[in-house]
């Protein structure tokens, strides 16, 4: 079996040398050019965790459900509420409750919890899909349904995100 001779590079044989001759020339022994690599790996990973981290508040920030409208109105066309009020007449027949989402971190689902004097009457669960979305629910009103109402507006785990107060009169 032949042995093949091993011949280093040019450029590993010149940068042993400048190595060699940098440690002669300055002083600066086999420590110390340790201990300067050391700190500057130490310096570089410090700025690339912080840059991580602040990346993270940012992700953090954007996860959140945000909801910008909520209103009780009359009805909804080309996905707008029409007619807002507070207070409805028993004659128009059907009530809304419109909501929009600007912002959604992950498709889910929130409520709307209709209540008639403090009496759950109905829940509809409503789905909101990525990156914004918009939703409402609906009752039909009869004679019976005059007097104060309310709608609860809960996220995912059930947290009210809003409480949206309306009458129904003659």
């Amino acid at each position: 079996m032949k042995y093949m001779n091993f011949r280093p590079t040019l450029s590993t044989t010149v940068s042993k040398e400048f190595t060699r001759t940098l440690i002669r020339f300055s002083g600066i022994n086999k420590f110390s050019i340790s201990l300067l690599f050391i700190l500057c790996l130490t310096a570089v990973s410090q700025c690339v965790y912080a840059q991580d981290d602040a990346s993270g508040a940012n992700a953090s920030v954007q996860k959140k459900l945000v909801m910008t409208q909520a209103v009780m109105c009359e009805g909804v066309k080309d996905y707008a509420p029409q007619n807002p009020a507070v207070v409805f007449s028993i004659a128009i027949g059907k009530v809304f409750c419109f909501t929009f989402f600007p912002s959604v971190p992950q498709n889910m689902y929130i409520s709307h919890s209709w209540y008639r004097r403090d009496q759950l009457i109905t829940t509809k669960k409503l789905s909101l899909n990525t990156p914004k979305w918009l939703t409402f629910s609906s009752i039909h009103l009869r004679e019976a349904d005059k007097g104060p109402w309310r709608v609860e507006i809960k996220d995912n785990k059930s947290k009210i995100i809003k409480i949206m107060r309306f009458s129904i009169t003659d």
